[in-house]
């Protein structure tokens, strides 16, 4: 692959990027003892920034889609599209009016609030890692190990952008966060049409892409077996855990400002996938198919096809990508680590301190994370297929009362969950001769940890037949039945 061909502008555009960056940080309106307007911008989000915000946070992993799509084709779409798109519409539907009624400024105290404090405090745990900022860390690294011709460890470039959102995040709280996102969904959709339409120009239309791609690129399963196709519509189960799509949307202004912008952001991330696995595919006709790492196809496509001045454009593009979600994972990391586990441990501490202190950590451990899972996409499989059997029964049980546990089960549905998943995990790893084959028995990690808490729900549910959505003003009662 060809060196990066970069000006002066390009470098010019990166620079005022991270300046401007820096001045929307020092955007500040808020008192530093305001807790909630730190956490959730004072619950006022309106809808325009509720679907900036939401959109460039849930599209971070930005390389790993170009890895798939250039590997696989349009199967992208059914993996990392169609499942998210259905379960945030089941989110908006079900959950976000009555995420945004709670009085809870996180999910781990709404679990808290609803099943006792220990539930709430375990769950911190696993909804520390879900969080993590690993996968956004290491493209990151990669990014700017490419923008500066490939010299030094991606670990040092990792960190040092980390930092940089480290330092902005836990200065201006969620309103920075929503203040750059605005920014964010700009940049990221103007560089993808720029990408696509210079692709388009170079090659041809789509037309002509379609004719050239293999059958295996159209197949809307392209090649993978059943198994893990439904491993990915389960790990899309993630919305409902997800403490950035909670976080949204109990900060927004009202229950319909919650439920109007999720489905509007359904409708951006369709067009965004647009964007992207056609992108993917282009790299795969223009550059070939033997990328040595084709993680970096996007990097690498614009460098081959973009002229002055709209490489810098697009590499910005990508940057806002990756660190709208880095942010917010690391303000959330932060959060959950601080406010929601260890200020009980440490009372004397106030609390926005100790969230600092944890995103902090938080960082740390992502770039730690990166050195055992060097993957995106790994890293991704890895983190949902552990941690979401856990969580997903006790979170939907705070809002929906047919998924209700009685007190003394909720631990163990999390715990034991957790552990067979991360044991299925780690037999499946020993036993396997292929790289990042996690299977055992023929089974994917995810399969024997839900069915275990679906078994440990049934067994503790909040009396049989008693389904239906729990009023409003039950949020704070713990279930006693």
């Amino acid at each position: 692959m060809t060196e990066l061909e970069f000006k002066l502008i390009d470098w010019a555009i990166i620079s005022l990027y991270f300046i401007f960056l820096i001045y929307l940080t020092w955007q500040r309106d808020w008192e530093e003892t305001d807790e909630e307007t730190f956490l959730l911008s004072g619950r006022k989000m309106s809808l325009p920034a509720f679907v900036a915000t939401l959109v460039s946070t849930w599209y971070g992993g930005i390389l790993g889609v170009g890895e798939y799509s250039y590997q696989f084709g349009i199967s992208q779409w059914l993996l990392f599209g169609f499942p998210f798109y259905v379960f945030s519409a089941l989110f908006a539907w079900l959950l976000a009016g009555k995420i945004r009624m709670n009085k809870a400024l996180s999910l781990p105290e709404a679990v808290g609030n609803f099943y006792g404090e220990r539930a709430g405090q375990f769950s911190a745990l696993p909804i520390f890692i879900l969080v993590s900022p690993a996968p956004y860390i290491l493209m990151l690294g990669l990014i700017f190990q490419y923008l500066t011709g490939g010299s030094g460890n991606f670990l040092w470039y990792a960190g040092a952008v980390a930092f940089f959102s480290v330092a902005y995040v836990i200065f201006g709280g969620f309103s920075a966060v929503v203040h750059t996102d605005m920014l964010q969904i700009v940049l990221m959709f103007g560089g993808f049409i720029l990408l696509l339409i210079f692709a388009g120009i170079d090659f041809g239309g789509l037309e002509s892409l379609w004719k050239q791609m293999p059958a295996s690129y159209r197949d809307i399963t392209g090649g993978q077996d059943l198994q893990y196709i439904l491993v990915w519509f389960f790990i899309a189960l993630w919305t409902f855990v997800d403490p950035s799509f909670h976080q949204r949307a109990a900060a927004a202004k009202s229950p319909a400002t919650a439920r109007q912008g999720i489905f509007i952001s359904i409708l951006l991330w369709s067009l965004f996938d647009f964007l992207t696995m056609f992108s993917g595919i282009y790299g795969w006709a223009i550059l070939g198919p033997d990328l040595a790492e084709p993680i970096m196809v996007y990097p690498y496509l614009a460098n081959e096809i973009l002229p002055l001045g709209f490489k810098g454009l697009f590499f910005v593009a990508l940057l806002a990508t990756i660190m709208s979600t880095l942010d917010s994972y690391l303000f959330l990391s932060g959060q959950t680590l601080g406010r929601d586990f260890l200020a009980k441990h440490f009372p004397s501490v106030k609390n926005n301190t100790l969230t600092r202190i944890s995103t902090v950590i938080a960082a740390v451990l992502g770039i730690l994370l990166i050195l055992v899972y060097p993957s995106v996409i790994d890293l991704w499989y890895v983190i949902g297929s552990v941690m979401l059997p856990g969580l997903l029964i006790p979170v939907l049980g705070v809002y929906l009362r047919f998924f209700s546990l009685r007190e003394g089960w909720v631990l163990p549905t999390m715990v034991i969950s957790i552990g067979v998943s991360l044991c299925w995990l780690i037999l499946g790893t020993l036993t396997s001769t292929m790289e990042y084959d996690y299977t055992f028995m023929g089974m994917e990690p995810f399969y024997p940890g839900l069915a275990v808490s679906i078994m440990l729900w049934l067994a503790g549910r909040v009396g049989k037949g008693t389904g239906g959505v729990l009023e409003e003003t039950d949020f704070s009662r713990e279930l006693t039945e």
